[in-house]
């Protein structure tokens, strides 16, 4: 345990300070919430690496500790505001936001990482952190981060923000994928990039393949 802790602050001083991360409860919720529970035992010296970590036996992926840090940095979730991770895999985004006093709502489709989510929010002590499987009822949230890449828009969570809610997604696959922040006014969303960066890419978000002829 002494070992993962000094890694752990090895990863906010040498990654995430570096990385134009800035703000004290984004840092102080990566530097207490233990990563290595959000990845299978044998996995787990991965945990602190400047590389996503795929979920075996899942669709899903741990971002790298950067991207999804500065991410949530971005979304700025306030203490008891409400927050989802959507497809957050085994759920270290939630578990970051609960840390920093928001609400947080896991919403993982994926039945193989929802299992993982549920064990790992439980190593990691994120007990108050939801988890569902389908879209959590009539909630509405003040900030929601998509937890990897899609080539589409993710349109379909929109509705789910409330008034001058927040969304952060990234968009694109490879060198043009970009982190894209969108702020809803009234009944409008818009969004504008924020920073370059790649992540794995989820399923649902992909463009359909075109037939070619």
């Amino acid at each position: 345990m002494d070992d993962f802790a000094s890694l752990r602050r090895n990863m906010v001083d040498c990654q995430l300070r570096t990385y134009d991360i800035t703000d004290r409860a984004a840092l102080a919720a990566a530097d207490s919430v233990p990563r290595e529970a959000f990845v299978p035992e044998n996995l787990s010296h991965l945990a602190y690496l400047d590389q996503s970590i795929p979920l075996p036996g899942t669709g899903r992926a741990l971002m790298t500790p950067m991207v999804a840090v500065r991410m949530i940095q971005l979304l700025d979730p306030q203490p008891d505001e409400a927050a989802l991770e959507y497809a957050g895999g085994s759920g270290y985004g939630a578990a970051l936001m609960a840390d920093m006093g928001v609400k947080a709502t896991l919403w993982e489709p994926d039945a193989a990482a929802r299992v993982l989510a549920e064990a790992a929010l439980a190593r990691a002590g994120a007990k108050d952190v939801t988890v569902t499987a389908t879209q959590p009822g009539n909630a509405s949230f003040d900030a929601i981060l998509v937890s990897g890449a899609c080539e589409l828009s993710p349109e379909m969570l929109f509705p789910l923000l409330r008034p001058e809610g927040r969304l952060i997604v990234v968009e694109g696959l490879g060198r043009a994928a970009r982190v894209m922040l969108y702020l809803k006014s009234g009944d409008i969303v818009s969004g504008r990039p924020v920073f370059d960066a790649a992540a794995p890419v989820l399923s649902e978000f992909r463009r359909p393949a075109a037939f070619v002829f």
